[in-house]
């Protein structure tokens, strides 16, 4: 229909319009225009064909006092109400400007001019009279005289508006507004600077774009309501807020009340910064200075005011994004009310709100919602319903809106395939996967290297490594994969202990060209994980051969996996060498390499190692002096210890949960139990508290001086909080036991049992000691047993508390030896007679019993 309408003259039908340019199609019904009364359809189709030398075609079969044309596409969606449709009227703009560009450039070559040229008169065709030709006459002639020679004299200020917003080059635009100005045969007006505001502002040309706005205040041509709108929209989507913001001051400055349009946009812009209560705040004062009367909605006043669509997308969009639902809710219950009908773009941003929230429910009814206002879903759409159920692991309900999508003749996008196929390789479902995989070769569809990685890791995970290599090499023979994605694929391999194929990857991407550093630091991981520490070593050494250098992360990850490894002097080694380099920004390398000595005793090294972290003006932190504070409480050195935590509170670092308990490991070793308690009450003004252990401590003190009141204490907070482990328990049981009070240790061991919390072989050997002092024969060889088929090994004072209670049965103390003696001989052996023994002398108390 459009189409037949090209020769038809353009600025005979004036068009309302919003400066703000449209990226989606409208398939809405036109607006009629009525023609002068006194000439007929035919009769202006006949000159117009005449002037511009167009050839005659069969003229549509419209009404013959009415024209159409294509109504300004909404930028969401259809305008279906009738007040929609009144705002859309009364939106601001002039007769000159018009909503569309074309964004195909010509290209060299016949095939391609052709082609190209070909699109672009199909998209040019709408606007009728000579435009079409002009735009072309500007695509193949570089010599602006020349390309205009024909229309010189007869462009009109619509048609300058449409050629400027045409152009896809800012130089181009620029030179041809330059040229309608230098001719001086043109008005040049506020809707072309307009235009060139955004086409520069567009290609981020501030510089050219404030010599516009110069050269505007100059000629005295006044900012309108539109072209504060374009710039604090282009210096609002060009990151740059305080512009955008200086122009909205500049307006209020001036006294100009932004109109519905600039009101989005500084919405949006504050949206965009999630600035959301400035957004919110900056609508609602907008709403009482455009309302007669305020009233409540989603806490502004828009019960008497017509917005668009639009505004209402804007609004809803702002709310879900600063996590207000239910005002979001308001403003679409909203939208019903006053008559406006949602658009796919209003519920494609509701569904996609509620999603995000896992209001799965909310979602569902906006479907229903969708399909009773005959609201046609768009592959955005089923995109977002797609991506919010694999989000919950809803992969069959994400799979049927893949298949409802293709079933509505919607195409699935490249978002549709990716987000789809990502959910099936993370998911092992490899036969899904490959089938997607043949369909996105069939529609063209390049897989992106996110992608690439994730099957890669899925044949792997699933045992199919033949067939992860092969998707590898699919892509690498293209040559075109990028540092990040054989980085990617090394990792897969490496990761689940493919060292080799982790290799081959690195050697593929050597055949190509010198690997970054990127690539050498996941290899540099996947030798770590898998133990080859030499091999690390060597990747590092070699990396300056190929023309690339450790950075902090090389070095970081070989020094680490050094140390845990527990190879402090290599890893030591490339410390220094790391140092050397001046890679070296804070005390985690150095943390890691002293943890590492102090592991294994070598606690000169660690404090010299400690002193030269010091000396190159690194400052210690609390994780650096608690592992030397920690070392020392080991070794039970009080000074060591406290020669640190003196220095680290000079420092300014305050004391943790870790040094007090360190600390409280010391005291207890060393017997101190002043000092202990001075660090428990230090502990008990931490916002954590004590924590079991510190609390074991205490009780296991206390015990040693029989304190029980201060004991019971803690182990009953213990027990409240149910805090209190196997320890806690064993400890009150030696307290009772040591104070004579059997009925509470004896409750104490019934407890643990019950409780399952008789697992160490410290814990059976206090509850066997128990019974066997008791002379409680039966529980103690209950106790051994249970003890033996657990898997935890006796020692001398298990036995030693079991010849106590055979004794108390009758049996000699030099038999008992002889039990001792052989069990030390031979373990198995010796095990095997005391069981024995125990079975034999508890069926003779069993029998003496019967009797």
């Amino acid at each position: 229909m459009f189409v037949k309408l090209q020769h038809l003259d353009t600025n005979c039908i004036p068009i309302i319009h919003s400066v703000k340019p449209s990226k989606t199609h409208d398939i809405n019904g036109g607006v009629s225009v009525h023609l002068p009364r006194n000439r007929t359809q035919t009769e202006l189709e006949q000159k117009l064909i005449k002037k511009h030398q167009i050839p005659p075609q069969k003229p549509p079969e419209f009404d013959e006092n009415l024209v159409f044309y294509k109504r300004k596409p909404n930028p969401d969606g259809p305008v279906k109400s009738l007040k929609e449709k009144g705002a859309a009227e009364n939106c601001r703009g002039g007769k000159g400007d018009v909503h569309t560009k074309c964004s195909t450039k010509c290209v060299s070559g016949n095939a391609g001019v052709k082609k190209v040229h070909t699109r672009c008169l199909m998209k040019w065709a709408r606007y009728g009279g000579c435009i079409p030709a002009i735009l072309e006459a500007l695509e193949r002639v570089s010599d602006l005289d020349e390309a205009f020679k024909a229309w010189e004299v007869r462009i009109s200020k619509k048609e300058m508006t449409i050629i400027l917003k045409e152009q896809v080059v800012w130089q181009r635009a620029l030179e041809i507004f330059e040229w309608f100005k230098r001719k001086g045969c043109y008005e040049v007006n506020v809707i072309h600077y307009n235009v060139m505001i955004r086409v520069l502002g567009r290609a981020r040309q501030w510089v050219e774009l404030e010599t516009l706005i110069d050269e505007m205040e100059k000629n005295g041509i006044e900012c309108v309501n539109s072209t504060f709108g374009t710039l604090i929209d282009v210096y609002s989507k060009g990151g740059i807020r305080e512009k955008a913001m200086h122009w909205l001051d500049v307006m209020k400055k001036r006294d100009i009340e932004p109109d519905e349009v600039t009101m989005g946009i500084v919405v949006q812009m504050y949206k965009t910064t999630r600035q959301f209560e400035k957004a919110e705040t900056f609508f609602k004062n907008w709403s009482v200075r455009n309302i007669s009367k305020p009233t409540k909605f989603a806490a502004s006043g828009v019960d008497n005011l017509c917005l668009s669509a639009h505004t209402y997308n804007t609004l809803i969009d702002t709310y879900g994004k600063a996590g207000r639902l239910i005002d979001a809710s308001d403003t679409f219950d909203q939208m019903l009310r006053v008559g406006i009908v949602p658009n796919t773009v209003t519920f494609n941003t509701m569904i996609h709100m509620f999603g995000n929230h896992g209001r799965l429910e909310e979602v569902a009814s906006l479907m229903q919602k969708m399909e009773q206002l005959r609201c046609v879903p768009d592959t955005r759409t089923y995109n977002i319903l797609i991506s919010l159920h694999v989000k919950h692991d809803n992969i069959i309900v994400a799979k049927g809106y893949f298949k409802k999508m293709q079933e509505a003749s919607l195409e699935p996008d490249v978002v549709s395939y990716r987000t789809l196929l990502y959910a099936f390789s993370t998911r092992r479902m490899v036969s899904e996967a490959e089938e997607l995989v043949k369909e996105m070769n069939e529609r063209g569809y390049e897989i992106d290297e996110f992608t690439q990685s994730s099957i890669t890791r899925m044949y792997i995970e699933s045992g199919m490594l033949e067939k992860s290599w092969l998707w590898f090499y699919r892509f690498h023979i293209r040559g075109k994969m990028s540092p990040e994605c054989y980085a990617a694929n090394i990792d897969a391999f490496g990761e689940r202990g493919h060292v080799l194929e982790a290799e081959k990857v690195f050697e593929s991407c050597r055949e190509r060209r010198n690997p970054t550093v990127l690539e050498f630091n996941v290899m540099i991981k996947a030798f770590g994980i898998n133990k080859m520490y030499d091999e690390a070593c060597r990747l590092v050494d070699s990396m300056d051969e190929h023309g690339v250098y450790p950075d902090e992360c090389s070095y970081n990850s070989l020094v680490q996996m050094l140390a845990s490894a527990d190879i402090p002097q290599k890893a030591a080694f490339y410390l220094t060498k790391m140092q050397e380099s001046g890679l070296v920004s804070d005390c985690v390398p150095y943390c890691a390499v002293i943890s590492s000595f102090v592991k294994l005793g070598q606690l000169e090294m660690a404090v010299r190692l400690f002193e030269e972290m010091v000396q190159f003006g690194l400052k210690p932190d609390v994780v650096a002096y608690g592992v030397l504070i920690n070392a020392y409480a080991d070794v039970g050195n009080v000074e060591g210890a406290l020669r640190y935590v003196n220095e680290m509170k000079e420092t300014g670092l305050a004391m943790t949960g870790v040094i007090c308990n360190s600390l409280m490991k010391l005291y207890k070793k060393v017997g101190c139990l002043k000092d202990a308690e001075e660090v428990y009450y230090m502990l008990q003004r931490l916002d954590a508290g004590p924590d079991v252990y510190s609390s074991n401590c205490m009780i296991d003190l206390y015990t040693e001086r029989s304190m029980l009141k201060p004991a019971e204490e803690i182990f009953e907070k213990l027990r409240r909080n149910r805090n209190a482990n196997e320890f806690s328990y064993a400890m009150m049981l030696c307290m009772y036991k040591k104070i004579g009070s059997f009925d509470e240790a004896f409750k104490i061991a019934k407890q643990m049992r019950e409780l399952g919390l008789l697992t160490d072989l410290l814990s059976y050997n206090h509850v066997l000691g128990l019974y066997a002092l008791d002379g409680r024969f039966n529980e103690a060889v209950t106790i051994f047993n249970e003890m033996i088929k657990s898997g935890v090994e006796p020692t001398d004072l298990t036995f030693k508390s079991l010849g106590v209670v055979l004794m108390k049965r009758g049996v000699s103390k030099k038999a008992v030896k002889n039990l001792e003696i052989m069990w030390r001989n031979d373990y198995e052996s010796g095990l095997e007679v005391w069981l024995a023994t125990l079975d034999s002398v508890n069926s003779m108390v069993y029998g003496d019993e019967c009797y």
